[in-house]
């Protein structure tokens, strides 16, 4: 079962590999991108849509770190209050028998 969830896993991603191959191939057109105070970029189609595609994910991922973070501090304090107040250091000190008894 191992080795077909395996097999599985590869050709879906070779299927993800040759399409977005054929996708490059396909869309080599130049396109002009106009940025602010007349500044402009002339380039190839596939990476403008990389690199807007590059741009929105780190801007995901920006956005979702201060959520993690809370989320993370959130889980970390109710495992703290699961595991209820935290154990003396050293246990107290408690005089010794005499020898002979």
């Amino acid at each position: 079962m191992k080795h077909l969830a395996w097999l599985f896993r590869t050709l879906v991603k070779a299927a993800i590999f040759f399409t977005l191959f054929a996708f490059t191939l396909n869309n080599q057109a130049d396109v002009t991108v106009h940025f602010f105070f007349g500044r402009q970029w002339t380039g190839p189609l596939i990476l403008v849509v990389l690199g807007a595609f590059c741009i929105g994910v780190m801007l995901g991922i920006v956005a979702m770190v201060p959520r993690w973070w809370r989320h993370r501090s959130d889980a970390e304090q109710a495992r703290r209050a699961m595991q209820g107040p935290a154990a003396p250091a050293t246990p107290p000190s408690t005089p010794l028998p005499p020898d002979g008894i």
